[in-house]
């Protein structure tokens, strides 16, 4: 009589299977986490070697005086119309500059002639420093407004064009030859084909120009205004306030950071379809 024995195995713990070898995905704080480090690692040892004697408090305030000037200006009516000038300007440039960027960079892309005929035009301009454009600009279009929207659109205005140009170049030719062989006009070609591929690269170009339509309203302010937070920076500078003066950085930093983030944000909705790593 033969019997057979039945061995019960020992229960195994789930474990989570991850691809190569590595730790299963982690949440977005993963992301946020190394950053904050190194920016408050920074911030503490910029704090030490002011308060150590090591670096002049008068030419480079600790951090601490600069958060105090910041909280303090939160409340003053000057600083809030300051940053609403400046983020008109820019938001305006930007819209403009992208717009125009867009229109000019589809027809130079669609049509050969005319890119053979425009290309080294929008190469050279793309080599001039934009900035030296700005007295130019305020010259033309005075001290109000309007220069320093035209100096934002002017210096975000060529990396969104370049980019337009060089994401239709990269769209494969033979789909192009496909869809004309089918009989699809040029508007279809363009709406079903090249603009879904083109999008990745022009979404980085916009980007790239809003960052720079904020530089731009800035140094516009630098040159001549009668407000904005850059003519705010110089009146701080000028009444040797330093910590002041920096907080006011600090807070372009977090307005530019909003901006981009809105951009990437759109990015990501409208590019739906790119795996982002």
């Amino acid at each position: 009589m033969s019997t057979s024995t039945a061995h019960k195995m020992p229960p195994t713990r789930k474990t989570t299977v991850t691809k190569a070898g590595r730790p299963a995905r982690r949440g977005p704080w993963a992301k946020v986490w190394p950053p904050v480090l190194v920016i408050v690692v920074f911030l503490l040892l910029w704090e030490l070697a002011c308060r150590a004697g090591l670096v002049n408090e008068i030419i480079v305030p600790p951090p601490s005086d600069v958060a105090v000037s910041f909280v303090s200006m939160l409340d003053k009516a000057y600083f809030w119309e300051a940053t609403w000038v400046t983020m008109a300007e820019t938001i305006a440039g930007f819209l403009i500059g992208v717009v125009l960027a867009w229109a000019i960079g589809t027809a130079l892309g669609m049509y050969d002639w005319a890119k053979t005929a425009f290309y080294p035009i929008v190469v050279g301009f793309q080599i001039t420093p934009r900035v030296a454009l700005a007295p130019l600009f305020l010259t033309w279009f005075g001290f109000g407004l309007t220069s320093k929207v035209v100096m934002a659109a002017t210096i975000c205005f060529f990396p969104v064009l370049l980019n337009v140009m060089v994401g239709m170049d990269t769209v494969d030719r033979n789909a192009r030859t496909l869809m004309r062989s089918l009989g699809a006009s040029r508007w279809e070609e363009y709406r079903k084909l090249v603009l879904p591929s083109s999008l990745p690269l022009i979404f980085a170009g916009i980007k790239n120009a809003i960052t720079l339509a904020l530089i731009g309203a800035i140094v516009a302010e630098f040159v001549g205004a009668s407000r904005g937070m850059g003519v705010l920076i110089k009146s701080l500078n000028f009444q040797l306030d330093v910590a002041g003066g920096f907080a006011v950085i600090v807070a372009l930093m977090i307005f530019g950071l909003i901006l981009y983030w809105i951009v990437e944000y759109i990015d990501s909705k409208v590019v739906f379809w790119r795996s982002h790593s």
